[in-house]
């Protein structure tokens, strides 16, 4: 599958672009090529990954310190594209599971973070490394309510170096899920929400994207859902499938060993 049409490339990054080992991250075979030949070509790219423990810029400068050149407005996550959904949804003060630096992050983008749960018109979960059972009483009070119950991810995990990483903020969002019956909106990937936000920051419509990445439930169903080309990599969470082995409703259009196989076809 060639690539010469595609207007704007939209990327993972655990799995796909990197490995993580603890604080190392690790550029994966032919993540820099790629990166620089698509810069080169003209056209835009974006990088969205699930991870919300810190601010898009904040996962850029970690990716520009393992030597990949990612712009701060190339980063997207969950803590970006939670601010298309509430506002698409007209919804006001949300109670926030996060770390400091995602509820400042979100405080600055202009989210008003409800103290008191009774307040809340929404909840959601982003990574988080400290809970209590009060917070998660309060929370779980107003989803009974009312108030819907997003995420920025609910997959288990995610890859890493040494094998997969759990999910935090899945673990989270299913205790919130089991207290409550609700059934928890995904705001990161896949969702309209991470669809229309790449979209728009890179102002291609998404049926003109290529969205590479690790995941067959995360990566290629975001992909599925605008019509975008979805390219499946082996070297994440997923594995190198064959790609007659992968049910329809879940195939991507292709399946490569690594991102470095993709240079020769853009």
């Amino acid at each position: 599958m060639r690539l010469d049409d595609v207007r704007g490339f939209v990327f993972d990054v655990d799995g796909t672009l990197v490995h993580r080992a603890g604080d190392e991250v690790r550029v994966l075979p032919g993540a820099l090529e790629l990166l620089t030949a698509i810069r080169a070509s003209g056209r835009p790219f974006a990088l969205f990954t699930n991870g919300s423990h810190v601010s898009p810029a904040a996962f850029a400068r970690d990716l520009r310190d393992a030597g990949l050149p990612v712009p701060d407005e190339s980063m997207v996550t969950p803590l970006v594209s939670v601010q298309t959904h509430l506002r698409r949804r007209g919804l006001g003060p949300v109670t926030l599971f996060g770390t400091e630096a995602a509820r400042d992050y979100l405080e600055a983008a202009g989210v008003t973070i409800a103290d008191d749960a009774s307040d809340a018109e929404a909840v959601f979960v982003a990574h988080a490394d400290a809970v209590d059972f009060p917070s998660l009483e309060r929370a779980a009070r107003a989803v009974m309510r009312g108030a819907p119950l997003l995420t920025g991810s609910y997959a288990p995990a995610y890859a890493g170096a040494d094998g997969p990483i759990s999910s935090r903020g899945a673990m989270l969002t299913a205790a919130l899920a089991k207290a409550t019956g609700a059934r928890p909106t995904v705001v990161g990937k896949p969702s309209r929400a991470a669809l229309e936000t790449v979209s728009d920051r890179l102002g291609v419509a998404p049926r003109e994207l290529a969205v590479i990445g690790d995941d067959l439930t995360m990566d290629v169903a975001l992909g599925r859902l605008g019509g975008a080309k979805t390219i499946l990599v082996g070297s994440g969470i997923s594995g190198l499938l064959a790609l007659d082995g992968i049910p329809a409703t879940r195939r991507p259009d292709t399946v490569v060993a690594g991102v470095g196989e993709l240079l020769e076809r853009i």
